[in-house]
């Protein structure tokens, strides 16, 4: 099992990997399940309304059926979408995390990605480790460019971006918003 932060990046992130967290936590990092729909619609409700402001861009009450089919039945080779949950199966784990990435539909070399992790597991390396994943994946599956949409006071997630590589950039006509990006040669990870 792994404890904290790993020194090197997974050879295969659609693998489940157990993880301990610095708080001694265990969670699974795994993709994503369709029977994990349940389990992120209640996690849902416990999030702060901020969390959800700074991962949609805006307050979101609920996730609909068809945004909770979407997440839970990524379309293979176009999206890849990995969970932290706690060590049961599917359906029965509490989600903690969801790290998700799409390919652009007329640019298949790029994808926008999204990531959220809830405040009782935040500050403990999880993103980070999440973030790796979908990075890895990209890389894997041809994917040269990964990007998304920030709010400016999003300090945790630009700081953890930064420090992967990622570039940033103002979006015009959309104040505190950045887009941050990250350049993928064929076969590098940083970070």
């Amino acid at each position: 099992m792994k404890t904290g932060r790993r020194a090197s990046a997974p050879s295969d992130p659609e693998r489940a990997e157990r993880v301990r967290l610095p708080d001694l936590r265990e969670l699974v990092i795994r993709p994503i399940h369709a029977r994990d729909a349940g389990p992120i619609e209640a996690s849902f409700q416990l999030l702060h309304e901020d969390e959800v402001r700074r991962r949609f861009l805006h307050v979101l009450k609920a996730l609909s059926e068809a945004h909770l089919h979407q997440i839970t039945h990524p379309a293979p080779d176009r999206e890849f979408v990995v969970v932290a949950a706690e060590p049961l199966p599917p359906g029965k784990a509490i989600v903690s995390a969801v790290a998700r990435l799409s390919r652009d539909g007329d640019q298949p070399a790029r994808a926008e990605f999204g990531l959220l992790v809830s405040h009782f597991v935040t500050g403990l390396g999880l993103g980070r480790i999440l973030l790796k994943r979908l990075i890895e994946w990209s890389g894997q599956h041809g994917i040269r460019e990964l990007w998304g949409d920030v709010m400016d006071d999003n300090t945790p997630m630009l700081a953890l971006t930064g420090k992967l590589g990622f570039s940033r950039e103002t979006i015009r006509g959309s104040p505190g918003l950045i887009r941050i990006s990250l350049r993928l040669p064929a076969g590098k990870l940083r970070g």
